[in-house]
């Protein structure tokens, strides 16, 4: 986001992980970007957390590690976000295909074939400690060029030539 001074995170608090956590936060401040944490534990603190996000005078908005419920409430969050013109960046690509502003992350497609493949491996007898933790190996980035004109945001040319898709 051209301009981004303030990025907001909206976290899940059962989600234990620091150190990406840390990590986006470092990256945040070596680009002169500060950063706010918006903790949330149900759903119906959803709202109420992008709200203060937006009262905080952040500019745009990260869901955080994939999280069961932000994935179950992501038309809450979609449609809270857009009419808070907060433009956010989700991890699954096929999110910005359902009306969020953008994503960089893997298919669910993706997701899903590897988990059949283990799957598999353990239908045929395969030991789970001889079963490889895997992950994706193509990550999409995914821009909805719709949501971003209904926010009011340009996004660059630079960023749109390195886009997978975009959505118009």
């Amino acid at each position: 986001m051209p301009g981004l001074r303030l990025l907001a995170v909206l976290a899940h608090v059962e989600d234990h992980n620091a150190a990406k956590l840390d990590a986006l936060q470092k990256t945040a401040h070596a680009h002169n970007i500060e950063f706010s944490i918006h903790r949330v534990a149900k759903g119906e603190e959803i709202a109420a957390a992008i709200d203060s996000a937006q009262a905080s005078g952040a500019t745009a908005l990260n869901i955080i590690f994939s999280s069961p419920l932000f994935y179950v409430n992501r038309r809450l969050i979609i449609d809270r976000t857009v009419a808070a013109h907060l433009p956010t960046i989700w991890e699954l690509a096929e999110i910005a295909q359902e009306g969020g502003f953008a994503a960089y992350g893997p298919s669910r497609s993706a997701l899903y074939e590897i988990m059949a493949q283990q799957v598999i491996k353990l239908f045929r007898d395969t030991k789970i400690v001889d079963i490889p933790v895997e992950q994706p190996t193509k990550f999409e980035l995914v821009i909805n060029l719709k949501v971003a004109k209904a926010m009011g945001i340009a996004v660059p040319e630079s960023l749109l030539v390195r886009a997978d898709q975009v959505i118009e």
